[in-house]
């Protein structure tokens, strides 16, 4: 039963996207998509699909909750040239979100990528957040995993 109720949440929740969703909401909507089909591959179980989907709920969240293009872009230089355990801040000038990325030091993961670990701290709307975050050079670029 309750395999069923996630298959029809998983089935419904793009609908629900709409242009009316913020992005933090369609970011966690796709994260939860995601991290339930992951889940349940590979733990086979209705626990695995439930905790893919939080775990990815989450991530999709953060990632997606007003971070724009030029978020994005600065993230990404935060973990290509910030020295480890130093903070980067920036201010979006388009929407006035805050953040402050503090990386940990670079190490190369089971598949030999180039990978760092940082603590995001985001304000927005004056709701402050802090989140830590895996990327891992993919393509010369950071690319967040989940």
């Amino acid at each position: 039963m309750l395999k069923k109720i996630i298959l029809l949440c998983l089935l419904v929740a793009p609908l629900l996207a709409t242009s009316c969703a913020t992005k933090g909401q369609t970011g966690a909507i796709g994260g939860a998509a995601g991290g339930a089909l992951v889940g349940q591959a590979i733990g086979g179980n209705t626990e695995g699909t439930l905790i893919g989907a939080a775990v990815g709920g989450l991530l999709g969240y953060i990632i997606g909750n007003e971070m724009d293009k030029y978020d994005r872009e600065q993230l990404n230089r935060a973990y290509e040239a910030t020295p480890s355990r130093q903070t980067t801040n920036w201010v979006n000038p388009d929407n006035g979100n805050n953040y402050a990325v503090t990386p940990e030091p670079a190490y190369q993961d089971q598949s030999g990528r180039n990978c760092r670990e940082a603590e995001i701290l985001s304000t927005i709307d004056g709701k402050a957040e802090k989140t830590m975050a895996t990327a891992c050079r993919e393509n010369g670029r950071w690319v967040i995993q989940k």
